[in-house]
């Protein structure tokens, strides 16, 4: 079956930065891809091309068999976008702002009407309908967000680090928003830099680290890429550099956490053995365990850095992540 997204070679350039630097990637149809890496990796980037508001330098990129450089109108009345921030009118109920969008879409007044009610109905949101949005909280102004990607019925959602900027528990409102979404038959390609974002909601996970592609696969396919199990000690960060030295070339710092992980064959008996060495490299350990690789210590075996580590990017206006 066609992909619905395929990028071949896909480059973007915004004077000396690459932020895209020949992506090869394809989202199939009935499934959720994810787009991980940090800040900086060309993500947004990525999102930006696929909704035709930046035009690729090379390469290829289709959406559902249509060209998105050649065709850009075609592409924009298949797909619905929300970006990392709710873009909705605060002064206007949750009911207007999408009656609002679906005029935009071409909607009749009574169609537009029935777009918004079946929205609010489908993002739990039908209760705070007609409340001014400037009084809902940021989880239901997310959710509204995504509604006002979803009344012109897309084939394609196009989401962009949803959960930027919100608390845990209107992340998973959130989460279960678009999971509802996904099984009543939306093809969502999303990007973020949250782990258990891309562990949570997608069939398929695609890491990319500045511009290229580093791997594909499931979440499960990815972690068998460690292989291993890893020990994970968490230290001052004064101590981070004699930790990974005592714990051998293959641990990584997570700077950002104050810890250190490095894969192992033995399980416990390295465990033993790393208690040991960290112990005569005057290391003092606040917490250690042992564990099965997450998609974390995927990402630190590909790229050498973690998705919270920020890499130089153009200027915001231009593009960002």
């Amino acid at each position: 079956m066609e992909p619905i997204v395929e990028a071949v070679g896909l480059t973007k350039h915004f004077g000396e930065v690459h932020a895209l630097d020949g992506l090869d990637l394809f989202a199939e149809r009935g499934k959720v891809l994810a787009v991980l890496g940090p800040n900086g990796a060309g993500k947004t980037t990525f999102i930006r091309a696929v909704s035709t508001l930046v035009t690729p330098t090379s390469g290829s990129l289709t959406v559902a068999g249509i060209d998105v450089e050649r065709h850009p109108a075609e592409v924009r009345r298949l797909i619905g976008l929300a970006g990392q921030y709710a873009a909705v009118e605060p002064v206007m109920s949750g009911r207007e702002n999408l009656v609002m969008v679906a005029r935009l879409f071409g909607h009749g007044r009574s169609e537009a009407r029935r777009a918004a009610d079946a929205v609010l109905e489908q993002l739990s949101l039908a209760d705070a309908g007609d409340r001014l949005v400037r009084t809902y909280s940021g989880g239901m102004r997310r959710r509204l967000d995504l509604g006002a990607s979803l009344v012109g019925a897309p084939r394609l959602l196009l989401l962009d680090e949803p959960t930027t900027g919100l608390d845990p528990r209107s992340r998973n409102e959130l989460w279960v928003a678009i999971e509802n979404l996904v099984e009543a038959g939306t093809d969502v390609l999303l990007t973020t830099q949250y782990l258990e974002e891309a562990d949570r909601l997608a069939d398929t996970i695609a890491i990319i680290d500045r511009g290229r592609k580093v791997a594909v696969g499931t979440s499960d396919e990815l972690k068998a890429r460690v292989g291993r199990d890893v020990i994970d000690v968490k230290v001052a960060k004064a101590d981070l550099e004699r930790a990974r030295a005592a714990l051998g070339e293959e641990a990584t710092i997570d700077a950002s956490t104050g810890r250190v992980a490095r894969p192992v064959v033995a399980g416990p008996d390295d465990l033993v053995g790393a208690v040991a060495a960290l112990r005569s490299a005057a290391v003092g350990i606040d917490d250690i365990a042992l564990r099965r690789p997450t998609l974390d210590d995927v990402f630190l075996t590909l790229t050498g850095h973690t998705t919270a580590e920020e890499l130089p990017e153009p200027d915001q206006e231009e593009v960002a992540s």
